[in-house]
């Protein structure tokens, strides 16, 4: 299977399957914004109430609109500007994450139990040596088969604590496992897509110890950085601005620490989504947090939204088809792993059949908002070929359907009980 790289996110560049039709180079964005918002806005909202009617999740919602108004969808594409597109999507990625991040308080992330590192680090860390090695039987390149590997080794957050809720499992002891096992992922994927990132930029043609190392520190020293001098000095000047009640204010205050923070990722080489994730962290550390989440939650919704639909946008359907065989390898594959791995842990650390299957199943269904960040992640460098965002689009689709029924099934099945550890 022969790859070519993508250059990068100006669609001037772009190969045949990221090019808009008939869209002149002398256009830019603003031209269309309006329009193109529009569209989005309106397809969204029809596929969003046919989503909601059948009792699917909105992500599927959002990827469908975007397939629907994309540039490669007969008989014409129903935006202007695939560059608009893009500026969307960087927007999406930078909101989403920040309000992941005020979900992680540092003392959250200390209290994260032994239990699910114990879990979280190998089943992630194992997923992702065991599909990229399918990866790569599957000819892929090093570096498609490294992003494949990072996005499938990721359980998607929003879609599986949704399912626990509406199936009112949230506080169970396996849904509280999942919970601790999925800040773990989180973790270690932002982290890992700011190193393969920063090595990418770097230039490196082939990857080596001191590249990585490098890459590496420059992510520690930016993690430490931030978490230790600016939880000192932002938690405290966003308390003094939370005083004055004016939500307004403080609102701007906050979108300037979130997108500040990625500016300055981006300047060091790393990705944008570290940066947003750390401002959300420190948001987090702030006694007006509380407040923060209510008045960012809007513009995490339109814009989360927006990111999901940009990647519909961009995949070229006619081409899904070739790619339906990969993407179940590496589905089936990647649930695999991860069932085994955690019910084979928590057997080992003595909980129960019952709880270790419900973990297992709860890990393994779903993959969603954080595979397809790292496949943008790995566009914007340029490191990953044109195949990558359609075969995981196709993953969080299958997926994000299955996950309901997965997650069901393993709530329903029960063994013969036995005694649990401390979570």
């Amino acid at each position: 299977m022969n790859h070519t790289s993508i250059p990068g996110t100006d669609s001037s560049s772009f190969p045949p399957f990221f090019q808009n039709p008939g869209l002149s180079s002398a256009l830019s964005p603003s031209n269309f914004i309006v329009q193109d918002f529009a569209v989005i806005m309106i397809v969204a909202a029809i596929m969003l109430i046919i989503t909601y009617k059948l009792k699917q999740p909105m992500v599927i919602g959002y990827i469908l609109a975007g397939m629907v108004i994309g540039p490669y969808t007969p008989p014409f594409s129903l935006i202007q500007s695939v560059e608009t597109v893009n500026v969307f999507a960087e927007l999406g990625i930078i909101m989403l994450l920040f309000v992941i991040g005020t979900e992680f308080p540092i003392a959250k992330l200390k209290s994260v139990s032994k239990t699910s590192m114990i879990v979280g680090i190998p089943e992630s860390l194992g997923t992702l040596l065991i599909v990229f090695v399918i990866a790569q039987t599957l000819s892929f390149s090093f570096f498609d088969s490294i992003f494949i590997a990072l996005a499938m080794s990721i359980t998607s957050t929003v879609v599986t604590i949704k399912i626990l809720e509406e199936l009112n499992i949230l506080r169970d002891s396996s849904s509280v496992l999942i919970l601790g096992v999925l800040i773990i992922e989180d973790i270690i994927a932002v982290s890992t897509l700011a190193i393969l990132q920063s090595t990418v930029v770097a230039g490196a043609d082939q990857v080596s110890v001191l590249q990585i190392s490098l890459s590496i520190g420059v992510v520690l020293a930016f993690i430490g950085s931030i978490l230790i001098l600016g939880s000192k000095f932002i938690p405290n000047a966003l308390d003094k601005v939370g005083k004055t009640n004016d939500y307004a204010l403080l609102l701007i205050v906050i979108l300037g620490l979130a997108f500040g923070l990625a500016f300055a990722a981006r300047a060091l080489g790393l990705s944008v989504v570290i940066g947003a994730f750390l401002a959300g962290v420190l948001v987090a550390e702030s006694k007006t947090a509380a407040i923060a989440k209510v008045i960012t939650i809007p513009l995490r919704d339109v814009f989360s939204a927006l990111f999901f639909i940009s990647i519909g946008a961009l995949m070229n359907i006619s081409l899904i088809p070739l790619f339906i065989v990969p993407a179940m390898v590496l589905i089936l594959s990647s649930f695999a792993s991860k069932l085994v791995i955690v019910t084979g842990i928590l057997q080992l650390r003595g909980y129960d059949k019952s709880t270790s299957l419900r973990t297992g199943l709860g890990l393994s269904a779903s993959r969603g908002e954080m595979s397809l960040i790292i496949a943008k992640g790995g566009q914007d460098v340029g490191a990953i070929s044109s195949s990558v965002l359609p075969i995981l689009g196709v993953v969080t689709v299958v997926t994000t359907f299955m996950a309901p029924y997965i997650i069901k099934l393993g709530n329903k099945v029960k063994f013969s009980s036995g005694a649990d550890d401390d979570l």
